[in-house]
């Protein structure tokens, strides 16, 4: 019998990180997530949209506590680097704020506009200015990176900035490779150097506390990337857990780090 060499067909390979389509309700629940989201900021007119760069989207959101020195959370959103805003996403601070922490939220250029070697820099920037500029915000406390989706690739990258103590990533994308056969590749133009150099998969292990998360169903290349990612990460002997969030989606994972006893704020928690 001959054997099969032929690729993996083009919608097969889509479909395996089209967390849309998996989870069709998404959109539902983030147009619920942005109404709450526009009430919050609301209350905290003095530190929206505070600019750290010259692009439009290079501005963050800061939601301080009431202790200066307490930790801050800095949250990347997800959107597969080309959709999505941070002003959807100030409802994921309430479960470490109702802990005293202070929470930021930046936000960045999106895909075709900006590489992804620029948005990586541009999340450089807002830690940047968060050092430089954070205690005169009332943020002075230890930075504790996190993102989601794209997000959990981007605070996996920033892990080694200077300014962050330890992150949380939660179903990140840790090897680029794979979406260079995609639909996602056609905004995000990766080059080979990009896949080599922005694969945390691919860089020498960063030796702070980073907590992996995923949901328990999610689409298996998602889970495969958190899981693979942790056991580089313990193979070089670099500290931090895997969660696996028991029946969550690649969305409703993240219903974890809205509440005050949330599995994931509780995670963001253990890092300090």
């Amino acid at each position: 019998m001959p054997i099969d060499v032929s690729p993996v067909p083009q919608a097969e390979r889509d479909a395996a990180y089209n967390n849309g389509a998996a989870v069709p309700s998404w959109t539902e629940k983030f147009a619920v997530w942005t109404r709450q989201s526009a009430d919050i900021r609301a209350r905290h007119p003095a530190t929206m949209d505070l600019p750290f760069g010259r692009r439009e989207r290079t501005r963050l959101d800061l939601f301080p506590g009431h202790d200066p020195q307490a930790p801050c959370l800095v949250y990347f959103h997800g959107g597969y680097w080309q959709r999505n805003s941070r002003e959807m996403f100030a409802v994921l601070g309430e479960g470490v704020a109702a802990h005293g922490w202070s929470v930021a939220i930046p936000g960045y250029t999106l895909a075709p506009e900006a590489s992804l070697s620029d948005i990586v820099a541009e999340c450089g920037a807002a830690l940047d200015w968060l050092a430089d500029e954070g205690p005169a915000q009332g943020v002075g406390g230890p930075l504790i990176v996190s993102g989601w989706s794209a997000g959990g690739h981007l605070a996996a990258l920033a892990l080694d900035h200077p300014a962050v103590a330890a992150g949380l990533a939660i179903s990140g994308v840790f090897e680029l490779a794979p979406l260079c056969d995609t639909y996602l590749d056609e905004k995000l133009k990766l080059t080979m150097i990009e896949v080599a150099d922005l694969s945390p998969m691919r860089r020498p292990a960063v030796m702070k506390p980073l907590a992996i998360a995923y949901g328990g169903e999610e689409l298996p290349q998602l889970v495969a990337n958190s899981v693979g990612f942790h056991a580089a990460r313990q193979r070089a002997g670099a500290p931090g857990p895997l969660i696996a969030v028991a029946g969550a989606d690649h969305f409703s994972v993240l219903d974890e780090l809205r509440g005050a006893d949330g599995l994931l704020t509780r995670a963001a928690l253990s890092l300090v």
